[in-house]
């Protein structure tokens, strides 16, 4: 079948006017938001880190015993002791801890204040770094670097395969996969630095800066994690708790599989292929986070893909290519999100039809829902959402319009099915269809229905913008 010609690209614009405007006259909404405008966001973040390694030979002292080698005062510490460190250790093989309780930390007379002043412990690219086997174990203010180069084998600076065991205050650096929580409970990973390979060119081919796999009731908290392939990956992780870490020049930030009731909470993802990727999950709670300039070869700030029977609140999701992608997802609610200068603020698809969606500002995005559905998705029944530029009238002073909206209805259909009728997309007679469509509701079509939308925005989108020039 060749394709349909301008005059029937006009005539199914005609018949959509026919059809939608039949004896109603009415006015345009005149209060459009701008768009287009670059988002000004500082995350806080470097460009690159350049860090100072101590050449000075190792140090490693237990209850009083100075040791040259970190093998050897390890297996000299009994449960509950404490191993300093000072200067540099370069061991022949994984630094492997089997005793529980033990901490190993940098010595407490060290120039805490200097960068440079962390004890190294480098892997010279061969394996894993060091491996915490026993329970309890704590490492804190060490910097440890180096890790072999094979993702096959999971090679990782700090291997975790103990209950209980905290690494924090450290530095972790030119490593495959940084930290790797291996089927265990109640990690803790709390302000540390998790830098991985920027030489290597495709970010698939790197390791993730820390990684999830069967991981229990683990803390994530304070990290800030940079030049892996994924900054936090769950794999049958549950119970999870990832707090207020800062991710970015990342393929994904965050990036859920197979995991179950974790919560993710005030993090930040700016500068990634895609901010928060979540996947075959469900009972995930996403609060509060942010993602921001997320545009690569994903661009989602937020990605749903068979995500059920979880809440996306308070997030906010601007400059992204896709604000939120929803994709095959169920019985999710999706509830005061900041949704703003994103290419889609909503890309609906593959029968996510039982959202709630409701108290989310959406503004400035290029085209505020995109949704590939063959049926009318009613988002909420009382309030809904506030849509920049839909004219919202507010007759009684309740705070939501008496007029519904469609922000993906009859236009987005025929252009859809009618590419060469996109060019009518701004023209008065489409304006006409867009507005009998909040206003007669005989006139329906396939897309999303907000069937009470705020007369006001919940969120103040400004703040995202330089308004200085």
């Amino acid at each position: 079948m060749g394709r349909p010609s301008a005059d029937a690209a006009l005539a199914a614009v005609a018949a959509a006017i026919l059809v939608a405007a039949a004896g109603t006259v009415v006015a345009l909404p005149t209060d459009a938001a701008p768009t287009g405008d670059d988002v000004a966001f500082d995350a806080g973040v470097p460009e690159s880190y350049d860090f100072a390694a101590t050449d000075e030979p190792g140090v490693a002292t237990v209850d009083g015993e100075a040791f040259d080698a970190l093998g050897a005062a390890l297996a000299a510490a009994e449960p509950g002791d404490t191993v300093e460190l000072l200067g540099r250790f370069d061991p022949q093989a994984t630094v492997v801890v089997e005793t529980p309780n033990v901490t190993i930390r940098r010595a407490a007379d060290s120039d805490a204040g200097s960068g440079g002043s962390l004890p190294v412990i480098d892997g010279a690219g061969e394996g894993d770094v060091l491996a915490l086997n026993a329970t309890g174990v704590t490492v804190d203010g060490v910097w440890v670097r180096n890790s072999g180069y094979a993702t096959e084998g999971n090679d990782a600076a700090v291997w975790v395969d103990g209950a209980g065991v905290t690494v924090r205050d450290s530095r972790i650096t030119d490593a495959t996969f940084g930290v790797w929580v291996d089927s265990v409970a109640d990690a803790r990973l709390v302000d540390n630095t998790v830098v991985g390979r920027d030489e290597i060119p495709s970010r698939t081919d790197r390791g993730n800066g820390i990684q999830l796999y069967e991981a229990v009731d683990a803390s994530v908290v304070d990290n800030r994690i940079t030049d892996a392939r994924d900054g936090i990956y769950y794999s049958w992780a549950e119970g999870v708790e990832a707090h207020n870490n800062t991710l970015w020049d990342l393929r994904y930030g965050v990036h859920y599989m197979y995991s179950n009731d974790c919560r993710l909470v005030n993090n930040t993802a700016v500068g990634n292929d895609a901010g928060y990727a979540l996947m075959l999950s469900e009972g995930l709670e996403i609060l509060g986070n942010t993602a921001v300039n997320n545009t690569g070869q994903s661009g989602h700030g937020i990605l749903l893909k068979s995500i059920d029977h979880t809440t996306v609140r308070d997030n906010h999701v601007v400059g992204n290519d896709n604000g939120l992608f929803v994709y095959n997802s169920l019985d999710n609610e999706i509830v005061r999100n900041l949704v703003a200068g994103n290419g889609a603020g909503v890309h609906l698809s593959a029968g996510s039809v039982r959202e709630s969606v409701h108290h989310n500002t959406f503004a400035r995005n290029r085209v505020q829902v995109r949704a590939d559905v063959n049926s009318q998705v009613a988002w909420n029944e009382s309030a809904g959402n506030y849509w920049a530029g839909a004219g919202a009238r507010d007759v009684d002073g309740d705070g939501v319009s008496e007029t519904r909206y469609r922000p993906a209805g009859m236009v987005q259909h025929l252009t859809g099915q009618h590419p060469r009728a996109s060019a009518f997309t701004g023209s008065p007679a489409f304006e006409v269809v867009r507005l009998a469509e909040r206003t007669l509701p005989a006139v329906e079509a396939p897309g999303v229905v907000d069937h009470r939308p705020l007369a006001e925005p919940p969120h103040d989108w400004r703040d995202y913008y330089d308004r200085s020039h």
